[in-house]
């Protein structure tokens, strides 16, 4: 597992590609998607949580096993419980449930998991179970 650096300066550099919503409205849709995303994994949908995949994300996923299967290999929370924030820099999100951490890029498509199964580790980088390069 490599841990999640430097997503606020993605973040920042990805302005550009942000379009014209704002803060607000990236936040909404980004919680939105990071939900769904959840809801899916709850459910056990591979098909939903393959498809929310961001490519790189998905294509390290399936580097040894297609993507369903490659997902029963991770330990993934099975309850996340409430979203506490939402952090949006420029194409880049962060959702942080009570139990998960969710990254999130904006694509032209809506915006895709880029990590997830991400815990905070003090004074270093998050541990993420998923990730993309």
């Amino acid at each position: 597992m490599r841990p999640i650096t430097g997503w606020l300066l993605a973040g920042t550099v990805g302005l550009g590609a942000s379009g014209c919503a704002t803060v607000g409205e990236r936040a909404v849709a980004a919680e939105a998607a990071a939900r769904s995303f959840e809801r899916a994994l709850t459910a056990s949908d591979s098909v939903r949580v393959c498809d929310a995949l961001a490519p790189a994300t998905r294509e390290e996923l399936e580097a040894d096993a297609p993507c369903g299967p490659a997902l029963d290999a991770l330990r993934l929370p099975s309850e996340t419980g409430p979203v506490e924030r939402v952090d949006v820099y420029g194409s880049q999100a962060r959702v942080v449930f009570e139990h998960d951490s969710v990254f999130l890029a904006s694509f032209p498509n809506g915006w895709r998991v880029t990590a997830a199964g991400c815990t905070p580790r003090s004074g270093r980088p998050y541990r993420c179970e998923l990730k993309g390069d």
